[in-house]
C-alpha cells in the first residue's frame, strides 16, 4: 500500500474531491477510478473519510490509500530491435513507429518492453517494476526515434537525475501544418491533463488549475507550401509535449489524430514526429554520449509529397 496526499491551496475551494483528485494526482486515469477509492474508505481529511461528492476547502490536507497495483506477467518476445548503442549498464534503441514502449491497456505483446526482456534477459533496471522495467522515458507509439534504457538501477537513478535537471538532450524533427512566420522560436506553455478527456493532454491557462512547466524550442528548416519541417529541441519533457504544443499555436502535427485536424493524413498512421538526437551523461562512466538516427522512410516519403 502507498500513502499519498496533497494540500489544497486557495482558490481550489469547492470542488468535488473525485474531480480534484483526478487533476491533482497522475496516478488517476479516470474519475470513476478516485470514486471507487472514496467508496472503499481510502480517501480521508483530518483521518475522516470523505464521500466522492464531498466539496475541498483550501488548507486541507487529503490522503490516499493507494492499494498495491497487480502486476502483469510480461513475457519476453523474440522481437527484432534496432540497438544503437549497448554496454552493461545502458542500451540506445531506435523505435519505430507504430511500437508501443510498454504494456498498457490493448497493448499486452509486441511491445519494446517485451523485446527488451527477451534481448536483455534479466539485466533491465526494476525501478519502474515489472511493466516499465528499464524504461527511464518515453515516446507515443506512432512517434519514432531514439530512447534509452536502463540495465541497471544506477543507471536508471543517473538518467533521470538528468531528464530532471535539463541537462538530458532531446531535438526531435516533425511536419507541421500551416507556416511560420519567424524562422525559429519557443513555446513556454504549461501542460496538464485535459478536463474532460483523461487520454489528452492540454496547454492550461488560468488560476486554480493543475499543470506542470512546459518549454519546447523550434527551428524552420523548410516551409513546404501548406507544411513546414522543424526541429525541435525540448526543454521538459511531458506528456505529448511537441504535439500539444504546436497544436496550441495553430500548428498541429501532420498527421496527428489526436490533437490535429480531422480527418488525419491516413498514409502517415500517426503523427509525422521523430526522435531525432539525444545527448546525455554516460550515468556510471561520466562521459558525454550523442546519438543521431537518419529520418526513416515514412518521413522521407512525406516531405518529399510535400515538396512536389
Amino acid at each position: 500500500m502507498e500513502i499519498v496526499s496533497c494540500r489544497v491551496e486557495e482558490g481550489e475551494d469547492g470542488a468535488r474531491i473525485d474531480r480534484y483528485l483526478m487533476e491533482r494526482i497522475d496516478s488517476f486515469a479516470s474519475r470513476s477510478a478516485v470514486q471507487k477509492l472514496c467508496e472503499n474508505g481510502n480517501v480521508t481529511i483530518a483521518g475522516n473519510t470523505v464521500s466522492k461528492n464531498y466539496k475541498v476547502r483550501s488548507g486541507e490536507e487529503i490522503a490516499v490509500l493507494l492499494p498495491d497495483p497487480v502486476e502483469l506477467d510480461v513475457a519476453p518476445e523474440d522481437i527484432p530491435l534496432d540497438v544503437v548503442y549497448e554496454d552493461h549498464h545502458l542500451l540506445v534503441v531506435n523505435k519505430p513507429k507504430g511500437m508501443v514502449v510498454h504494456p498498457a491497456p490493448g497493448h499486452y505483446s509486441g511491445t519494446l518492453v517485451n523485446a527488451l526482456l527477451f534481448h536483455c534477459r534479466e539485466e533491465l533496471s526494476g525501478i519502474n517494476g515489472v511493466i516499465r522495467p528499464g524504461i527511464v522515458h518515453r515516446i507515443d507509439k506512432d512517434t519514432s526515434g531514439l530512447l534509452i534504457v536502463a540495465k541497471t538501477d544506477a543507471a536508471h537513478l543517473g538518467l533521470a537525475e538528468q531528464i530532471k535537471v535539463h541537462s538530458f538532450q532531446r531535438q526531435y524533427e516533425a511536419v507541421a501544418y500551416g507556416g511560420f512566420s519567424q524562422d525559429s522560436g519557443t513555446i513556454d506553455a504549461p501542460i496538464g491533463r485535459h478536463r474532460t478527456d483523461r487520454k489528452k493532454m492540454c496547454v492550461v491557462t488560468g488560476p486554480g488549475q493543475r499543470a506542470r512547466e512546459a518549454v519546447t524550442h523550434y527551428q524552420v528548416l523548410e516551409r513546404m507550401g501548406p507544411f513546414t519541417h522543424l526541429r525541435l529541441e525540448l526543454e521538459t519533457g511531458r506528456t505529448h509535449q511537441i504535439r500539444v504544443h504546436l497544436a496550441s499555436i495553430g500548428h498541429p502535427v501532420a498527421g496527428d489524430e489526436v490533437y490535429g485536424p480531422k480527418p488525419p493524413i491516413q498514409e502517415l498512421h500517426g503523427q509525422c514526429l521523430h526522435a531525432r538526437f539525444i545527448g546525455f551523461r554516460h550515468p556510471i562512466r561520466g562521459e558525454c554520449l550523442e546519438f543521431d538516427s537518419p529520418l526513416p522512410e515514412y518521413f522521407q516519403k512525406f516531405l518529399k509529397k510535400c515538396r512536389n
